[in-house]
């Protein structure tokens, strides 16, 4: 396989607009049981924020070498504010909507003992209808800028009218990426690629029998879209990918996997890179391949680099 495409990816205009997240890991370590509940008790040591949701996908653009504006709305407060700040260290453009209405940022706490997930706490709270307004407008205002569009759907509220998203970005002529969630799958007709796992594709088509049944269902659902391309990742069993002229897979890479927090995000970010720098549809997912099977072995939420691709 040839080398990624750095040269043409440092020149590549991302805008990933979507579902953001602020990923909050406290390690530390754990020696006794609670005397107040049969419940371990962890003694944190260490505190981590990192990006998550859309600016994962926005972080691991960076980290292709790629430009990553990121879209989407926030809370006014403290994890709203880490977002900023970790997003601006991360050398992503902020193009982020404060929602002032009393939003909460999406916000997801691990506890962890000796590397081992205990508990997880998760804050989160829609969008007003006036931040989404907001992020709208602006939207329109920028898209045309960009190389390629990347949604990055989590089903927290900020795609909410997705459809006029795509809709815009085609009449702009840009490119529409997209990581889909729940069975609604019409809300992204017109995208150039959707990018469903193992168990969206099922709530998206029901059950497949063989890898026969499977082809024609993605094909159905291709068209139905009006996509390019269907890419559905499959977790041990690879990537398949469905175009107009057919099928295509790659196996999984044989790598210990550590954890799965944000792969899909770093697959998605590959994708849109590597589609930007100029590669076709199998080229993009054999890279994209490549780095999830190198961040699983990674713990919580991480990016991959060029270099680690290329190594």
């Amino acid at each position: 396989m040839s080398a990624f495409p750095l040269s043409a990816a440092r020149a590549a205009r991302i805008l990933v607009v979507g579902d953001i997240m602020l990923d909050r890991y406290w390690f530390g370590e754990v020696d006794r049981i609670s005397p107040e509940a049969p419940v371990p008790v962890v003694r944190v040591a260490r505190r981590e924020d990192r990006l998550g949701g859309a600016a994962n996908v926005a972080r691991n653009i960076v980290a292709l070498g790629a430009q990553a504006t990121l879209m989407g709305v926030i809370g006014a407060d403290e994890a709203g504010s880490r977002i900023k700040a970790l997003g601006a260290e991360a050398g992503v453009n902020d193009a982020l909507v404060i929602d002032t209405s009393g939003m909460d940022t999406t916000l997801k706490m691990r506890v962890l003992g000796r590397q081992q997930q205990l508990l997880r706490v998760d804050f989160e709270q829609g969008p007003s209808s006036q931040a989404l307004q907001r992020l709208h407008d602006n939207f329109l205002e920028i898209v045309g800028a960009h190389d390629l569009l990347v949604l990055s759907d989590y089903a927290k509220g900020a795609l909410t009218h997705v459809e006029a998203l795509i809709q815009a970005a085609r009449q702009a002529g840009v490119s529409v990426l997209v990581d889909p969630k729940g069975h609604r799958y019409k809300r992204y007709v017109g995208a150039s690629l959707v990018t469903p796992n193992r168990s969206e594709m099922q709530d998206a088509v029901g059950r497949w029998d063989t890898e026969d049944d499977l082809t024609q269902r993605a094909q159905a659902l291709r068209h139905e879209l009006s996509l390019e391309a269907l890419l559905i990742t499959r977790s041990e069993q690879g990537m398949t990918l469905y175009t107009q002229q057919g099928r295509q897979h790659v196996d999984a890479q044989a790598h210990e996997v550590f954890d799965v927090s944000g792969a899909g995000d770093t697959v998605l970010a590959t994708l849109a890179v590597a589609r930007a720098a100029g590669l076709g549809w199998y080229e993009a997912m054999v890279w994209a391949n490549r780095a999830g099977g190198i961040v699983v072995g990674k713990l919580g939420t991480s990016i991959v680099t060029s270099q680690e691709l290329s190594t």
